[in-house]
């Protein structure tokens, strides 16, 4: 029996040299690239049995025009790369990587929490800008410095991430609210809210549920009102939560203390975007799952998932 041959889309994100891609070479004919455009897409994939993508998009035209396709496997939880329906309807495999990330993306919002309180970034480059020795006393600080011990944090999306975040402030004996739809078992230290309510009461309003059709600008002019003028943003989930016009325009009025984003609509952002630039707000570049020992965990269970496909018993399949 021939070989299967495989294609990575994208995998520099994933593995941009320092892990091994020799156990998913022992499965395969194996070809992977850093990159692909739309254009290459097709190129690449053709002839490909089982193909694994992390951003380059799938969508029914593509699905349609790769006839040995059999398997698709997304280097990340989330799914919306993929039309599952046209993957469904030619019986093609679509397993994802659960819950690889939770204490990674957890760890970094806990981070973003700690700058908003703390400014801890803005006051070492202002030591290596020579501020401290111009000062004439042995402490200073650029902005008020504020506890998160007794602060409220409202979390919107309680899953492995959201609950892992709620364990961390909990730690740092913060209250916690939680918004979220569906399954409302108890959980310790968590208490549940009305969106609206938990929007008003929050000290730091943190995003943790996935972007779709219901989500799409969840954080919009009319809920952004609701914050607290002393209340900060936290978005390490997906941009499109946000209404980013409506965050612009509530960070640049002083109608909203601050945001901490990860992530944004556009990634990378465009030059000039509305954003990148206003004094209140403070974005990292996508890499909150990006910890080495997460990445470890997405490539490893990505090709196990592979592995389990191969032996005709799929794990982690999403449909």
């Amino acid at each position: 029996m021939a070989s299967p041959r495989i294609v990575v889309l994208d995998g520099f994100t994933l593995n941009p040299g320092d892990q091994s891609w020799a156990p998913l070479a022992a499965l395969g004919e194996l070809a992977v690239y850093e990159r692909s455009t739309r254009e290459e897409l097709l190129a690449r994939a053709a002839g490909a049995e089982i193909v694994l993508t992390n951003k380059a998009v799938l969508d029914s035209s593509v699905i349609e025009a790769l006839p040995a396709l059999r398997y698709i496997g997304v280097t990340a939880t989330g799914t919306n790369i993929v039309d599952r329906s046209a993957a469904r309807a030619r019986g093609i495999v679509v397993c994802n990587v659960p819950s690889y990330g939770a204490d990674s993306v957890a760890e970094h919002t806990l981070s973003l929490m700690l700058e908003a309180s703390k400014a801890t970034g803005e006051h070492i480059a202002r030591v290596r800008a020579g501020a401290w020795s111009a000062q004439p006393d042995f402490s200073f600080t650029v902005r008020p410095i504020h506890l998160l011990a007794g602060k409220t944090l409202g979390l919107v999306g309680l899953g492995a991430i959201g609950r892992r975040v709620a364990e961390l402030a909990r730690a740092f004996r913060m209250s916690v609210l939680a918004a979220r739809r569906g399954d409302r078992r108890e959980v310790e230290g968590v208490s549940f809210e009305s969106l609206d309510v938990l929007l008003e009461r929050a000290d730091i309003v943190s995003l943790h549920c996935p972007l779709t059709v219901e989500t799409d600008k969840l954080m919009n002019r009319a809920r952004l009102a609701r914050m607290k003028p002393t209340a900060v943003l936290i978005n390490t989930a997906r941009g499109g939560l946000v209404d980013e016009a409506a965050l612009a325009e509530a960070l640049s009025s002083g109608r909203l203390a601050g945001a901490y984003l990860d992530v944004l609509a556009q990634e990378p952002p465009p030059p000039g975007h509305v954003l990148t630039s206003l004094p209140r707000c403070w974005i990292t570049p996508h890499l909150a799952w990006a910890s080495l020992e997460a990445r470890q965990t997405l490539l490893s269970v990505s090709i196990a998932n592979v592995r389990a496909y191969l032996s005709g018993a799929p794990v982690n399949a999403v449909d």
